[in-house]
């Protein structure tokens, strides 16, 4: 199937969303959160929670722009929870010996996952400031001199960004675990198109289906880098320590306004929705997905039917 034809509005537009793990599959819908994790060669071990999030809780973190930055601090946690259980249920897959106390175990005691999501949490944003506010905005800092206007330094960091983004994804694609965690990725969104094209959840069906698919976090990532050029111009360009800080401070307004963006272009079928999916599904062409086997495609299914719920509409993209 084409780039092109991946964009089609299907009958069904679902809510519902994923992220692969080691061997396994994160599916959260309108009310459940459910993790599918292959366990050995004939045993997938299925974990289901019901969804308590703010959003439900508060008509507060539902309204619009709040309710991404809320949703995107929510799902890294959900996303980290996961990516540690299918860990476990991986390493027991090889080895049954009886679990030795850590020194997280001895110090913080029941309190170890806590412990463990938030130095996740931390580690991750210190490489994401490094990374992709730290190293464009010194390299952007070469052509100031040459460069009058903000708008076109913000443009040259947010390329230099989209251009180190690219680098990072592509290099680790080519990692033999990684590759494995991607193709569950496209086991995932192939398994979304066949539900969302009203066919029944089985392997014969979901194989037919492409591994990219439109509404991906990849294609948030690039919304968020397109727009954080337009959002960091109205600062000018300050000196290093300003821009980090600003930088730093705009990424929950950034990510609420991609948030609202995507929500919006999620459904459309014209030529503009089509050219600001196009970037994100050429990288998941090129890297963050790949053909899944049939096993792979078996632990999706299981991820998806399980948040399924009685009433169709609950999921439905409004």
């Amino acid at each position: 199937m084409k780039i092109k034809d991946v964009n089609r509005v299907p009958k069904h537009i679902t809510t519902i969303g994923g992220q692969a793990l080691i061997e396994g599959i994160l599916m959260r819908g309108p009310e459940d959160v459910a993790i599918a994790v292959r366990k050995g060669k004939d045993e997938i071990v299925l974990k289901k929670e019901k969804l308590n999030t703010l959003g439900m809780k508060y008509k507060f973190f539902r309204l619009p722009f709040i309710r991404g930055i809320v949703g995107l601090i929510e799902s890294m946690i959900f996303g980290i929870q996961a990516l540690m259980y299918s860990a476990e249920i991986f390493d027991e897959s090889f080895e049954e010996e009886e679990e030795k106390e850590g020194f997280l175990d001895r110090v913080f005691k029941d309190k170890r996952e806590d412990v463990e999501i938030a130095l996740t949490l931390l580690i991750s944003l210190v490489l994401t400031i490094v990374l992709f506010i730290l190293i464009p905005s010194l390299i952007t800092n070469v052509f100031k001199n040459s460069i009058q206007s903000p708008f076109l330094m913000n443009l040259v960091e947010g390329l230099i960004r989209i251009g180190i983004f690219l680098i990072y994804v592509v290099s680790i694609s080519k990692m033999e675990d990684v590759g494995r965690v991607f193709e569950y990725h496209g086991a995932e969104h192939k398994t979304i198109h066949c539900y969302e094209n009203g066919e029944e959840l089985t392997v014969e069906n979901v194989k037919k289906y492409p591994t990219l698919h439109p509404r991906c976090g990849t294609s948030f990532l690039f919304m968020v880098m397109i727009v954080s050029i337009f959002v960091l111009s109205f600062f000018g360009w300050p000196n290093p320590l300003k821009r980090v800080l600003i930088r730093i401070l705009m990424l929950p307004v950034v990510a609420g306004i991609s948030y609202e963006i995507n929500r919006l272009i999620g459904k459309s079928n014209s030529k503009l929705a089509y050219y600001i999916s196009y970037p994100g599904l050429i990288l998941q062409k090129i890297a963050t997905t790949k053909e899944p086997d049939e096993g792979q495609i078996e632990v999706a299914i299981e991820a998806l039917k399980a948040v399924l719920t009685e009433n169709r509409e609950d999921d439905l993209w409004t």
